[in-house]
């Protein structure tokens, strides 16, 4: 948000004599963007998304006179119904059977997760409060909001923080719960729970997730005065960025620190992959939580919630009539409403197929039903799209819009399909690139190991961004086909529908990503357990459980399992990730807009190549992408030596059983010191970065 106070800076201000041919290098900019001869005034005050007014939505009626509010209205009752959903799985996931050597470490690993999360949310405070200096600053003083705007931001900023961090503890809660019963449940020698108990779980994440994001939007939307409401959404923005940041950035380091100093021990002690000896492992598995279960869910909710606030800002800022921006507005919020309904459905009708095809067979592909559950979710959720937009906007511009705005968010619905089935080429373990890289480590060890992975990280990523660039490119086609007749930038509205609608099948994408940290808990669970060793065990699981433990096969399933929850962690990233470069590229012609007064060109020229300072910001800003890149991995390479340190000085191999908790949990402090340690350098580096440039070229 620094960022955009030094970009309202360079493009608030008109442009003096710039020369004759610059002026008209920037209104065929203006022009283009556009789709008209000139630039259309919009009414804007320095403050960007915080000045916006919402109109009024009760003064345009659908469906035969539901009005807009009305219509908002109902959506609160799904979204409880998502969290219903929610908290339903759950309940069912925390009473289902489970051993009590499998639960004490399921819980041990809660333990360490939740130190790592009370330590990460007093970091994330600390950084508030530099963001809060910030806001005050600009707000209050620079732009002299009212004392109640500014309020209504920090506490906003705050209701973010709260959303991104509380949906990430929900996440590792249930994943903890989750991770012993797949264990447990392996024991019984059929494929089908191991598939289902980890799904279950990243369903009960995905609908809390989007429907905790929508009610606070629409509460918003709905509740708070029209006047107030950019504030609200300025301010649940940035808190929601801040938060998902913080505990991505640094979840990603404290997962790489523990995976190296675990990883490291049992090469160097030649001891096996979850030896229960080895301290690391408890951090091991509290990083996979912490990388794979709290980053994503934090950052998928500030995907869902800034993308929103986006398309909200670009429609108030670039539609022209009050009445279309009713229209557009309340039908994109129905459509977020009907993705809920279709992610929640599909899994319903997929897993009723995968239980009637798997749940007595002895052999099963796991990514088959998790392929089909994501293709099902997309052909239902276009299906749903193109329903309700013909009975919302059947009467829009023309009466053709209707079907063209569904296309343009179908491209992105099938992103979030096509791009998994992509990322498969080279992550699944059917694929010829696992192949190679298999090859290439028995024959060439670690190096040719190491080549071999980046060689198919750079192609896989070529393919991924072609795709997205395709899709993006069939929505501006679709935008210059009427469009225009109603908003200046229609490419840019266009591109923001491309990015929503990757997130129409949102809770499906965060359950297929956090499927895969259960699964490899849930190998480690069995292993530290040490379930085979407790005396009468075959007995007692006959006696007190109905069944005779497979102990072998037990461990072939989690680790066929294991390799389709990796694959699908992979396909979910770029899907989130694309979500949110795609919907940032809208938040900033959005800000665009707005700062030059509708393109205007003695504004515009300020965000033009030809104007120095906006070409020195944005060589600033590539290269910082180098900086966060080798402070992060800075910080990994740092924390994994202190943990390597530790762990070499205190495993103990002859007389024990297991590794003590205590150090267990040294180890996971240390992990998580130099995370922070690493996230604060990467913060304050940008933010100070930032401020520089402002005041050195404003």
């Amino acid at each position: 948000m620094v960022g955009l106070s030094a970009l309202a800076f360079l493009a608030a201000r008109p442009v003096g004599a710039q020369g004759v041919v610059e002026n008209r290098t920037d209104s065929a900019i203006a022009a283009a963007a556009t789709g008209t001869a000139q630039p259309v005034a919009v009414e804007q005050q320095a403050g960007g998304e915080a000045n916006l007014i919402i109109p009024d939505l009760s003064q345009v009626s659908f469906l035969g006179g539901i009005h807009g509010r009305s219509l908002l209205m109902g959506g609160l009752v799904v979204c409880a119904l998502g969290l219903l959903f929610g908290l339903v799985f759950y309940g069912q996931l925390k009473r289902m059977a489970v051993h009590q050597s499998m639960r004490e470490i399921s819980e041990l690993i809660y333990e360490t997760c939740k130190t790592y999360l009370i330590t990460q949310g007093k970091f994330i405070l600390i950084l508030e409060v530099f963001i809060g200096f910030v806001i005050l600053l600009y707000f209050g003083f620079l732009l002299k909001f009212a004392a109640t705007k500014v309020a209504i931001i920090l506490l906003f900023s705050l209701v973010g923080i709260a959303g991104s961090y509380g949906v990430a503890w929900f996440g590792i809660r249930i994943n903890t719960f989750a991770n012993s019963r797949t264990a447990f449940a392996s024991l019984r020698g059929k494929p089908y729970p191991c598939y289902s108990i980890p799904l279950k779980a990243g369903m009960s994440i995905g609908m809390l997730l989007i429907s905790v994001e929508l009610v606070i939007m629409l509460f918003i939307l709905l509740f708070i005065p029209g006047d107030y409401a950019g504030p609200c959404f300025i301010g649940f923005a940035i808190g929601e960025s801040l938060g998902a940041a913080a505990l991505r950035i640094a979840g990603g380091i404290f997962t790489k620190i523990a995976d190296i100093g675990a990883d490291l021990m049992k090469i160097v002690f030649n001891v096996k992959e979850d030896d229960a000896r080895n301290p690391g492992v408890i951090a091991d598995c509290t990083g996979d939580n912490a990388g794979d279960s709290v980053g994503p869910s934090a950052d998928g909710f500030e995907t869902y919630g800034v993308t929103g606030v986006a398309l909200i800002s670009f429609i108030v800022l670039a539609v022209r009539e009050p009445a279309v921006q009713v229209q557009l507005l309340v039908w994109i919020f129905v459509m977020r409403i009907m993705m809920v309904v279709a992610s929640g459905l599909s899994y319903l009708i997929n897993e009723a197929i995968a239980r009637a095809r798997y749940v007595n067979v002895d052999e099963m592909d796991y990514e088959a039903p998790l392929t089909s559950l994501v293709w099902l979710t997309s052909l239902i959720s276009v299906a749903l799209t193109f329903l309700v937009s013909r009975l919302l906007l059947p009467h829009l511009g023309d009466g053709s819009l209707w079907w063209k705005l569904s296309a343009v968010i179908t491209c992105g619905t099938l992103a979030g399909a096509i791009i998994p089935e992509l990322v498969k080429v080279f992550t699944s373990v059917n694929s010829a690139h696992v192949k190679e890289i298999v090859t290439s480590s028995r024959e060439g060890g670690a190096s040719l190991n190491i080549l071999s992975g980046f060689v198919a990280g750079n192609f896989s990523a070529y393919w991924l961004g072609l795709s997205i660039m395709a899709l993006m490119s069939v929505g501006f086609l679709v935008s210059t086909t009427g469009f225009g007749t109603l908003m200046i930038a229609p490419a840019v509205f266009a591109f923001g529908l491309v990015a929503f609608g990757f997130l129409g099948m949102g809770p499906v994408t965060i359950a297929v990503d956090s499927y895969g940290p259960v699964t490899d808990n849930a190998q480690s669970v069995f292993e530290l357990s040490l379930i085979e060793q407790v005396p009468g065990i075959h007995q007692r699981l006959q006696k007190d459980y109905g069944f005779d433990p497979q102990f072998e096969r037990a461990k072939d399933l989690l680790e066929e399992n294991d390799g389709a929850g990796n694959t699908f962690k992979a396909t979910a990233k770029p899907v989130l990730i694309g979500t949110a470069v795609v919907g940032a590229t809208t938040m900033i012609f959005s800000i665009i807009v707005g700062l030059t007064h509708g393109l205007r060109p003695e504004f515009i020229a300020n965000l033009s190549i030809l104007h120095p300072p906006f070409l020195l910001g944005l060589i600033t800003g590539g290269a910082m992408i180098y900086w966060f890149t080798g402070a992060s991995t800075q910080a990994v390479t740092t924390g994994a030596y202190r943990a390597v340190e530790f762990i070499k000085a205190n495993i103990r191999l002859e007389g024990v059983e297991k590794a003590s908790v205590e150090d267990s949990k040294k180890v996971v402090l240390i992990c998580t010191q130099y995370a922070q340690k690493g996230m604060f350098n990467i913060f304050l580096t940008v933010f100070f970065s930032t401020l520089a440039f402002l005041r050195r070229h404003c």
